[in-house]
């Protein structure tokens, strides 16, 4: 998920599975406005906006025009008659991140900035070719991820109830609820189903968490970086700046399993990183390109190597893209989750949204990473068994040279260090 700060936009349409509620982001819902849409007002109103900004001009080959002329033709007696109808509407797209949302489900895919949320801690993608529901990533410490949900794991069931057909904000109410509570998810992972009970509970986000390591190459500076949230730069200039006191000589930024967040925050943390250089491009149906840019006040230039898996997604996209495409890092373990699309995020006159997809974005090289990812520099693949022993069961061994990727980052640090040649194609 990306926002900016002057509008909510999602890079990833990740939904975070979770009661949220918006604090200031400046993100204002008009459903408290004098003006209240009428219902076919309202179905016209999200008609207009895909009209204006939908990222594909032939709207992937609908006659949109003929929609709109369907839709407003209908009768409506009620807002829930035209939520239903705007729903059929956007299913024309064929793109499961063009979507609508109720007051409530608007209310509750808002990032609250006290990283404060209610849930278990989990963000599902809808996967556009089987149309499954997919988890990009359990976020760390939460009751998701203490459960074993992996990332990639693909959700059959939920309290029994069959997802096919299910989009992600029914999914979201329906795992959705209050703190003690349980929900049981049906898990298909590698060919094989698994039931996993779990309890909702209140979640304290902390984005970064950092040590200093002795390791045979020298003393490193280890940072994690769980989720790209409204304070994590500022917790990552701290981590970075008190690092640098302790004088390691080179880092690794761990960014296996952050499902993304906040578009300023990877643009703030990849200016600490590199000096110059572009950090990312988007681009609308007009072809028109937003860049944004290093501004020269990189806190380190020391060797940086970054970690990745397929649980990194949209944000660290971003960040991992920037800083490899930038020559400033080298990327070790596995190929990213891949989603390069731009939502959106547009509240609307009853108090609900619509999220709708405005443009992609590029890696400074122009890669268009979205339905494939980013892959390593140095590639080090674990198996299902590996991940769930390293995540779940043995944690105290994550960051440590019994953990294999890190290990490897070592070794690639080790050389970067005594002025050897990076490796870019290692495998």
């Amino acid at each position: 998920m990306v926002i900016t700060k002057s509008r909510l936009v999602l890079g990833a349409t990740a939904v975070t599975l979770s009661t949220i509620a918006v604090t200031s982001l400046g993100i204002h819902s008009r459903g408290q406005a004098l003006f209240k849409a009428s219902p076919k007002e309202l179905v016209d109103e999200v008609w207009q906006i895909v009209q204006r900004q939908y990222v594909d001009g032939t709207f992937n080959q609908v006659d949109w025009q003929a929609v709109r002329k369907e839709y407003l033709n209908k009768s409506y007696s009620n807002q829930q008659e035209a939520y239903k109808s705007i729903r059929e509407m956007l299913k024309r797209l064929n793109d499961p991140y063009t979507r609508f949302m109720d007051p409530e489900e608007f209310k509750n895919m808002q990032v609250d900035t006290s990283g404060e949320l209610t849930g278990i801690g989990i963000t599902i993608s809808q996967d556009e070719k089987t149309k499954q529901l997919v988890v990009i990533a359990p976020i760390e410490d939460t009751p998701a991820f203490k459960a074993g949900i992996l990332a990639k794991d693909v959700i059959l069931k939920i309290d029994g109830k069959s997802t096919k057909g299910m989009d992600t904000n029914q999914a979201v109410s329906l795992i959705r609820g209050a703190a003690g509570s349980q929900v049981t998810l049906t898990i298909q992972r590698s060919n094989q189903e698994k039931q996993f009970k779990i309890t909702r509970a209140r979640i304290e986000i902390h984005p970064v968490r950092y040590s200093e390591k002795q390791t045979p190459v020298g003393k490193l500076g280890y940072i994690r970086l769980n989720q790209f949230s409204a304070n994590a730069s500022k917790e990552m200039q701290e981590a970075i700046s008190n690092l640098e006191k302790k004088q390691v000589t080179g880092y690794i930024l761990d960014l296996r399993g952050n499902p993304g967040g906040l578009l300023f925050s990877s643009v703030e943390i990849a200016r600490m990183w590199m000096d110059k250089g572009t950090i990312v491009s988007t681009v609308d149906r007009q072809g028109v390109r937003e860049r944004e840019v290093a501004n020269g006040r990189a806190l380190t230039n020391k060797p940086l190597v970054i970690l990745v898996d397929k649980g990194s997604a949209s944000a660290s996209e971003i960040l991992s893209g920037a800083l490899q495409d930038n020559k400033r890092a080298v990327l070790v373990g596995t190929q990213t989750f891949g989603k390069g699309l731009v939502q959106s995020v547009r509240p609307l006159d009853d108090g609900s949204g619509l999220a709708v997809t405005i443009a992609k974005y590029l890696t400074p090289n122009d890669r268009d990473i979205n339905k494939h990812g980013i892959d390593p520099d140095v590639k080090v693949e674990l198996t299902d068994a590996q991940r769930q022993e390293l995540w779940l069961r043995e944690r105290e061994k994550l960051g440590t040279l019994n953990d294999l990727q890190f290990a490897k980052a070592v070794e690639v640090l080790g050389k970067q260090i005594a002025g050897k040649t990076t490796p870019t194609a290692e495998k």
